[in-house]
């Protein structure tokens, strides 16, 4: 374990890792150092932990209770912070939800959920007005900033009240849920997964030993709280005492400026960000930054090399997931363009075949692993034992991803086991884009997959089958996928076959469209110049 690691093992033992302690302790110990920046917003150690006593008591004078979920809805933002933090104060739950959300991809995260409480910003009150009554079991929304609604269905909707009460900490356990995120679904919806409070403490952990951060540190982030990336981030930045700006959202042109204004030393990508920075016209000023370090998983293996030639600065590419932590990737150790890096000592990898037989260094199979610290991977999935079961099994968390290790140790993703899509850095189940597509009534029969994208990633494709005497435009397909998913999630190409090619138990043979790609008759959406709203 390295110097730095070890010492906040030290300085958190194993029955201290939670949330609230992290809070507790490190307000103590850095007191007015800024921890968080926000635009002109700065706040310090001591301001975060009394922000997440006052917000635990208001959402205690509201009915909520330890244990009790809490769903937060919006974008980045002090408040969503203030919101996770009060969660973990109060020893509620709270579920993150993607803003993009929609129809019935965003009644399944709720019914799934049950939570007591709702928090959201005005811009997504519309989303929950189209929700049946049954999708809002909570007893109350609270909107961030005035409401201009003043009922979403059966939901009171109010202002989210003034924080004037402090709540008593949680006796929070390191194996207790502190969040519940939910990730693409293959074979059926997404699925929640429930991370313990010590799986953010390693998050923090195992980031600051695997980048090598250190106090003086200024660490950025333009990706979105409600995933685990930003999250990670700002447990670093809690548990070593630096400082993290946190940026609304990605900007091409906003980017370097917003980097060389807060004089960041660390920045946080993901690999669709990359070749839009490098697809901008070269300036003088492309070096003119504080940067040593971007962590950017996924990046491809051309934009390794380009992305550090052209800024100057060195790329990290690393592995992880919402159900494990950070796993591979190291700032300190050699690591090959398209290389994941090596497994970290905290954790044990193996690559397996169908049988979860080990296969040997050079065969690719699938990347299973398990964490040697108690409470470091995630406890299973919501309301799903079988599948939690089925992707535990044999007492190793099976990632769906297909690699390969060399024989340095260095491992390679090759491609998913699982038929996920991931695209402009979200994961997307073709489940559900499947099931809005067959839900339209010109459509008998759909299916999705990935095909390449010129970003490095996925695009959505998707084959149908129309109904009888069916006729339909592309675009109205579109527009209707529009109103049920979340935008990343609407295919950008769409073909209509005459079947569907299956196998003799009647499955997709997905692989066999994926080869024939994006075909001449294949509609583009990009090409249409139609814009998706957001």
């Amino acid at each position: 374990m390295s110097s730095r690691r070890a010492e906040l093992a030290a300085l958190f033992p194993p029955g201290e890792r939670t949330i609230v302690n992290i809070l507790c302790r490190q307000a103590e110990r850095h007191g007015d150092r800024i921890v968080l920046r926000f635009g002109e917003t700065a706040i310090s150690f001591r301001d975060l932990r009394n922000l997440a006593a006052r917000f635990a008591g208001a959402l205690k004078d509201a009915g909520v209770r330890s244990g009790d979920r809490v769903a937060l809805m919006c974008g980045n933002r002090l408040e969503f912070v203030e919101a996770f933090v009060g969660c973990a104060w109060l020893g509620a739950i709270v579920v993150p939800i993607n803003v993009a959300s929609r129809g019935a991809q965003l009644a399944h995260v709720i019914r799934d959920s049950a939570p007591k409480l709702l928090l959201t910003e005005p811009a997504n009150l519309s989303v929950f007005a189209d929700l049946p009554v049954d999708a809002l079991p909570m007893d109350l929304i609270w909107s961030f900033d005035p409401p201009p609604l003043d009922k979403v269905k059966n939901a009171a909707c109010r202002l989210a009240p003034p924080r004037d009460v402090v709540a008593a900490p949680a006796s929070a356990r390191p194996g207790d849920i502190a969040a519940i995120l939910y990730t693409s679904g293959t074979t059926g919806p997404s699925k929640g997964v429930c991370l313990p409070n010590a799986q953010y403490f390693w998050w923090g952990a195992n980031g600051v030993n695997s980048q090598g951060l250190v106090p003086e540190d200024i660490l950025y982030t333009c990706l979105p709280l409600f995933h685990i990336n930003a999250q990670h981030t700002f447990m670093e930045s809690l548990l070593l005492g630096c400082e993290l700006t946190i940026e609304a959202r990605f900007s091409a042109s906003g980017f370097w400026p917003a980097v060389r204004q807060t004089k960041a030393t660390v920045v946080y990508l993901i690999g669709a960000i990359v070749p839009i920075l490098l697809g901008q016209e070269p300036r003088a000023d492309d070096c003119d930054h504080a940067l040593r370090l971007a962590m950017c998983p996924g990046i491809s293996p051309a934009d390794f090399v380009a992305f550090p030639k052209r800024f100057n600065v060195r790329l990290m590419n690393a592995y992880g997931s919402t159900e494990t932590n950070q796993i591979m990737g190291h700032a300190d150790r050699p690591q090959r363009p398209g290389s994941l890096g090596f497994c970290d000592e905290n954790y044990e990898a193996r690559v397996v075949d169908a049988e979860d037989a080990e296969v040997p260094d050079g065969t690719p199979g699938e990347l299973v692993l398990r964490g040697r610290e108690p409470f470091s991977l995630a406890a299973g999935y919501l309301n799903l034992p079988g599948k939690t079961v089925e992707a535990w099994r044999n007492l190793w968390f099976h990632t769906g991803d297909r690699v390969r290790r060399d024989p340095d140790g260095q491992f390679l993703f090759i491609d998913r086991v699982k038929d996920s899509i991931r695209r402009r850095g979200e994961n997307i189940s073709s489940y559900e884009v499947e099931d809005v597509l067959r839900s339209h009534p010109a459509i008998a029969a759909a299916t999705v997959y990935a095909v390449p994208s010129a970003l490095g990633e996925d695009e959505v494709m998707a084959a149908l089958v129309l109904a009888e005497d069916a006729e339909v435009e592309f675009l109205d397909i579109v527009k209707y996928c529009e109103q049920h998913l979340a935008y990343f999630c609407v295919p950008r190409y769409l073909r209509v076959v005459e079947d569907l090619p299956v196998t003799e138990t009647g499955k997709v043979k997905k692989f066999v469209l994926r080869d024939e790609g994006v075909t001449d008759e294949t509609f583009d959406l990009e090409e249409t110049g139609y814009k998706l709203k957001r």
